[in-house]
């Protein structure tokens, strides 16, 4: 008997934090190829690691998310291969956000990372997505990036996540008509390097639970906002 063909994911971001836990958890769940993405990968040892335990369904490629030669080498390295699932997880916070402390420079390197980057990602995986039964794109957000939850501080990475939920919002309205559902999703507070070790939950348990929710979605989940959880999350 011929075993069905695995489904293809591709995690960007997958180095550290969320992002390799993420590869973990759909490595431990079979029935999934990976393509894992990241900047450096001679200096990814765990991500290395990985996929020298699994060489047959994890493969790791030099991708710089805000360069557009590096997303088209990546995209052009798939081939025809369907994409089941694109999580665009790459993320960054820079430190200088404060009235009396705003690094401009680095505002707009966030934009680059956080809201350019996952629209740059899914438009040059859109004829890999076409290609798939059921394609999704997870995009990685915030609750800071929500307006229905009004604070202060942290303004680059805060309009960096308000700007990409809206982003993806009009991705999942130009997409559905292609069969794509997009979504954006909320992670938790998680204890990462760039949440900080007072977070609420681990890498692990925010991980498990975003496998569980984009492992489900489908056309009809299109244009929502979710948590880690499954809950619905306020725009």
């Amino acid at each position: 008997m011929t075993s069905p063909a695995a489904s293809t994911l591709v995690l960007t971001g997958a180095n550290r934090g969320i992002g390799l836990e993420l590869a973990r958890r759909f490595l431990a769940a079979g029935g999934w190829r990976i393509h894992a993405g990241c900047r450096d990968p001679e200096s990814a040892d765990a991500l290395a690691e990985l996929a020298r335990t699994h060489p047959d369904r994890l493969t790791v490629h030099p991708l710089e998310v805000t360069d557009a030669a590096s997303v088209s080498a990546f995209a052009a390295s798939l081939g025809d291969t369907p994409v089941d699932l694109l999580l665009n997880n790459a993320g960054m916070l820079n430190p200088h956000q404060t009235l009396d402390d705003i690094d401009f420079d680095a505002w707009e390197r966030e934009l680059q990372v956080n809201t350019l980057a996952p629209m740059r990602m899914a438009l040059a995986l859109r004829p890999q997505l076409r290609r798939a039964g059921n394609p999704r794109i997870v995009t990685i957000s915030s609750q800071m990036g929500s307006l229905a939850r009004p604070r202060s501080g942290s303004y680059a990475y805060r309009s960096s996540k308000a700007a990409v939920n809206k982003a993806m919002q009009g991705l999942a309205l130009d997409l559905q008509g292609e069969g794509i559902c997009v979504v954006v999703m909320h992670p938790g507070w998680v204890r990462t390097d760039m949440g900080g070790a007072s977070a609420e939950i681990d890498p692990q348990e925010s991980a498990a639970g975003i496998f569980s929710v984009a492992t489900k979605l489908t056309l009809a989940d299109t244009g929502r906002f979710l948590q880690w959880n499954g809950e619905e999350h306020p725009w």
